[in-house]
């Protein structure tokens, strides 16, 4: 027994594996790769989260939110007014325009850039309130799975129980029947 028990103590002893341990250098771990998974996939949902969680806003960033929110309706409305203007007083109009084509080429190339980087921006601040809306719905996508499962489990539920208001009145609970009894007596 002493032979058989020193060999057992060297290949398991000490809480050790020493086959398990060999068989880790040229294979990994399944289950402790699976952990190490599921930490990274936790971890990037944790970020996640946190980059699209919607913080509290002050006066002022909804001031500022208002502010920018007006320049494209002021260009549209502009727009049209200027249209409206040229129909109601051409002259008027044609004498600001002769202004205008006094302005020279690199300045429109410079209000171009601007408008366009300026639309960019708010195209991409919208773009994120949307993908920020859209992990929202998803993570309440269990929840709502939830809700359906148990709204049929009640309309099938429904289906069971009798619709007629006779039948209903004719159950097998005994203080109900009593209690009509009385009421119908």
């Amino acid at each position: 027994m002493g032979l058989i028990e020193r060999i057992f103590s060297a290949v398991f002893g000490d809480g050790r594996n020493v086959i398990v341990e060999t068989a880790e250098v040229f294979r990994e771990n399944a289950e402790a790769a699976g952990q190490r998974g599921a930490d990274v996939k936790q971890q990037a949902m944790r970020q996640f989260a946190a980059e699209f969680a919607t913080p509290r806003r002050g006066i002022f960033d909804r001031l500022v939110d208002a502010l920018n929110r007006l320049p494209r309706p002021l260009l549209a409305f502009g727009t049209l007014g200027l249209f409206v203007t040229a129909m109601v007083n051409p002259i008027w109009f044609a004498s600001r325009m002769q202004g205008i084509a006094l302005v020279p080429e690199p300045l429109w190339w410079l209000m171009g850039a601007i408008v366009s980087f300026y639309f960019g921006a708010r195209h991409q601040a919208v773009g994120q309130q949307f993908q920020r809306s859209i992990a929202e719905t998803v993570s309440r996508a269990s929840e709502v799975t939830r809700n359906i499962r148990a709204l049929d489990a009640l309309g099938a539920g429904a289906q069971l129980a009798p619709t007629d208001p006779v039948d209903a009145r004719t159950d097998t609970n005994p203080a109900l029947a009593d209690w009509q009894a009385r009421d119908d007596g």
